[in-house]
């Protein structure tokens, strides 16, 4: 199904999974800590240049070391954050200071644009992904914020501005072409620098329209976004540059199993994993084992070896050696999960594989850490870390300095910055934190399929498990949950026996329902129902 995935083990090893929730709360209880003291902390501080008409926010370095001051920080940084310790169970509205609205910063309007952008200070035409990106992020922390300050207000009014700028890059066939480097909205065209180009944008701006559709309807929003997967889907080349791709394929799964599309989701999740863009060189998902760790389901480059990525094979000098290349990123992996794990309760065929690549991510993701490493084969072995050990690596290179892998970052190696340990990859962690829990088997990960996904439906708790092992297992799934069972949307059945024990096949994946032990099933157009709540669509499949 998914082809890279088919390369990676089943189990993982050496075998050491961190509890990615409690990762994200020591996290979120480190960097927002403004009485912390030692070197390089406090790491937040307070940016009261008051951009954007907000008189208060907060900015934190992107990397450990960097100069804190005034408004040089990023929403990729500070909106994770946000948006990463609310997935892992923490109000950040809570505590006297409101992190959710200070964020409104970045919604540029001194400049006229309107839009929420990477920085307080920017203007549109840059780059699509770090512009589309901060959107996704902000448009996800109102989902969990209703009503809080201005974010709705931001959400439909940047979702319009995105619907206009499909509508001025469409092309003779009808369909936008974002096969540019960037939209500048001060002029309303497309941008380009004659480097590289960042099709990825389409699925992005999919994402932003079909999220707004589904929160405030409007035809125009939805067919803007099937324009976006479809000017996507005509490609013959894969268009994964960054970080966007994956959200389009999530929404191509549920404009296939809610609106009746037919998405070629096979093609779109592949991309993703494969490594064969077109734009990017090897960007995709690692599926090999560097030095003596399986780097399996890490995201980045996969051809990558100390050169920049436009450094393609064949200008990259005599030096090159593919099999030493390779370099991996903490916030390209931890995002990952949070577009495709929820993307298997709309097509379940994918269920295994993303069980399997989660397990693997989820082992391998340790390895971005300083403390599991020896201190040769990192960077900044210098730097003594916090004691929970919760700052990661920028990202993780299959070889470099005769020793693999290799914990690292960019500031050192083209010296600009004081260390490789990159928050803005950090923040990323409650993405893991919200979907992963471990179970009393070592092995076996539950994973919460509802987290990430944004703007559902009403549905009932549903889990993703995947069993590496060669013999079946039994996990415990709720405590005293007489009165409920399991549906297992994978294998489109009722399973034996009540909620509180689930018995996972040997080397599969059940994609377990908890639905309430009297409820009615009900058949209609592929897809079942209990009392009224789809709980599996693809029935009919």
């Amino acid at each position: 199904m998914i082809t890279k995935v088919q390369n990676m083990p089943d189990m993982p090893g050496p075998y050491l999974m961190r509890d990615w929730k409690r990762v994200s709360i020591q996290y979120d209880g480190l960097v927002f800590d403004e009485r912390r003291q030692g070197d390089f902390f406090p790491l937040i501080w307070r940016d009261l240049t008051g951009r954007n008409g907000v008189p208060g926010t907060f900015g934190l370095p992107s990397y450990l070391g960097m100069k804190r001051e005034g408004d040089r920080h990023e929403a990729v940084n500070t909106a994770a954050a946000v948006l990463g310790a609310t997935l892992a169970g923490l109000d950040k509205r809570a505590g006297g200071a409101d992190r959710v609205t200070m964020l409104e910063a970045y919604f540029n309007t001194d400049n006229g644009e309107r839009l929420f952008l990477n920085r307080t200070d920017l203007r549109s035409g840059r780059t699509f992904w770090y512009e589309i990106y901060p959107h996704i992020l902000l448009y996800s922390l109102a989902y969990y914020y209703p009503g809080a300050g201005r974010l709705d207000d931001i959400m439909l009014e940047t979702a319009d501005q995105w619907l206009s700028a499909c509508r001025a890059l469409k092309d003779a066939s009808g369909l936008p072409d974002f096969n540019h480097l960037a939209f500048s909205f001060g002029t309303m065209q497309p941008v380009d620098n004659g480097r590289w180009k960042e099709p990825e944008g389409a699925a992005g701006v999919a994402w932003l329209e079909l999220m707004a559709y589904i929160r405030w309807s409007g035809q125009e929003r939805l067919q803007a976004a099937e324009e976006c997967l479809l000017s996507l889907e005509r490609r013959e080349e894969n268009p994964f540059y960054e970080i966007l791709l994956p959200y389009g394929a999530y929404a191509a799964a549920r404009m296939n199993a809610q609106y009746g599309a037919s998405f070629d989701l096979l093609k779109l999740v592949n991309w993703c994993f494969d490594g064969d863009s077109a734009c990017r060189p090897g960007w995709g998902v690692v599926a090999e084992r560097w030095g003596g760790y399986d780097c399996h389901g890490l995201c980045g480059s996969l051809t990558d070896w100390g050169q920049r990525w436009d450094a393609v094979r064949e200008n990259a000098g005599a030096d090159y050696d593919p099999e030493r290349s390779g370099y991996a990123f903490a916030a390209n992996t931890f995002s990952l999960a949070a577009a495709l794990v929820p993307l298997v309760r709309y097509d379940s065929r994918f269920a295994r594989d993303i069980g399997k690549w989660m397990l693997n991510a989820a082992n391998a993701a340790r390895l971005f850490y300083p403390t599991f490493l020896p201190g040769k084969q990192q960077s900044c072995a210098f730097y003594v870390p916090d004691e929970d050990d919760v700052i990661a690596y920028e990202g993780l290179r299959k070889w470099w300095d005769y020793q693999s892998p290799y914990a690292t970052g960019d500031p050192i190696r083209y010296s600009w910055g004081g260390t490789d340990l990159g928050l803005y990859g950090s923040s990323h962690v409650g993405f893991f934190g919200g979907i992963i829990a471990k179970t009393e088997v070592e092995g076996i990960l539950q994973l919460d399929c509802l987290r990430t996904d944004y703007y559902r439906e009403e549905a009932f708790p549903t889990y993703l498990y995947f069993n590496p092992f060669s013999e079946p297992v039994t996990v415990t799934l709720l405590q005293g949950a007489a009165d409920c069972r399991i549906y297992d949307a994978a294998a489109h059945r009722l399973l034996p026996g009540d909620a509180c024990q689930l018995e996972l096949p040997p080397s599969s994946a059940v994609l377990a329902v908890i639905i309430p032990e009297d409820g009615t099933l009900t058949d209609e157009d592929g897809t079942r129902r209990c009392n009224g709540i789809v709980i599996d669509y693809q029935t009919g499949a």
